[in-house]
């Protein structure tokens, strides 16, 4: 039974991600950072499926952290198959003059915790002869914004280095990402109405994405379904 290594797996993209990887059969590792109630209902959930499941909590902007989270998960499954760099977050007050301390946090949680995972977990796919990441970025990634500059900038370093992932990787491996627009969870949950509705007016299909549209996107890139595909951005986009 092959074995997924999800970030960021308490809510929204990647707890959807976590339960629909389960039903596929596959043994689930996830993380959380604060939301240890949203980590242990995913891992309840999964393990009424008969799935093996653990969550495990970490500061993925440590490197320390990061390098401890995937030898752990390494000694509880024996092997990694599939990495979804899913953790991240927007910080408030990031914007065009956004202070110093905001560029550096939004950089640690949306890009270096990517790298830092990656960096033990690509070893892992090398012994293997096998392994498959997939990182989520976002639509800022791919079109600027001057009110998530320091977001945008962030996500669109997940793109370029999922295509670097993806040549170092190869032949036995792959590498892709996925770019949500404005889903259905966190930050749209509560947003004013008025910026909701502006929102989805730009939208042709005038919706927000449900998480599960995202998961659905990332089992495609992680399974044999995308074999031929690596090096590539999905954009998820309503």
């Amino acid at each position: 039974m092959k074995t997924v290594l999800i970030t960021g797996g308490s809510s929204g993209i990647g707890a959807e991600t976590a339960k629909l990887f389960a039903s596929e059969g596959y043994n689930v590792a996830l993380t959380y950072n604060t939301n240890k109630k949203g980590a242990d209902e995913v891992v309840s959930e999964i393990f009424k499926k008969g799935i093996r499941a653990v969550s495990f909590q970490v500061e993925l902007s440590s490197e320390e952290s990061a390098r401890q989270l995937v030898s752990d998960v390494h000694r509880e499954f024996g092997q990694i198959d599939i990495l979804v760099n899913n953790a991240g977050r927007y910080i408030d007050g990031d914007e065009w003059n956004g202070t110093e301390e905001i560029w550096s946090q939004t950089l640690a949680q949306d890009l270096i915790s990517v790298m830092n995972v990656s960096k033990y977990v690509i070893p892992i796919f090398q012994d293997q002869k096998f392994g498959v990441m997939v990182n989520v970025a976002s639509r800022l990634g791919l079109s600027g914004s001057h009110e998530e500059l320091a977001y945008g900038a962030a996500k669109a370093g997940v793109i370029n280095i999922t295509q670097g992932y993806a040549k170092l990787l190869a032949p036995f491996g792959r590498a892709n990402s996925v770019s949500p627009g404005a889903v259905n969870t966190g930050y749209w949950l509560t947003a004013p109405r008025e910026e909701l509705e502006a929102t989805l007016a730009n939208k042709p299909l005038g919706k927000l994405i449900e998480s599960i549209e995202v998961a659905n996107a990332i089992l495609y890139l992680a399974t044999d379904r995308s074999a031929s595909t690596t090096g590539q951005n999905i954009v998820v986009n309503s």
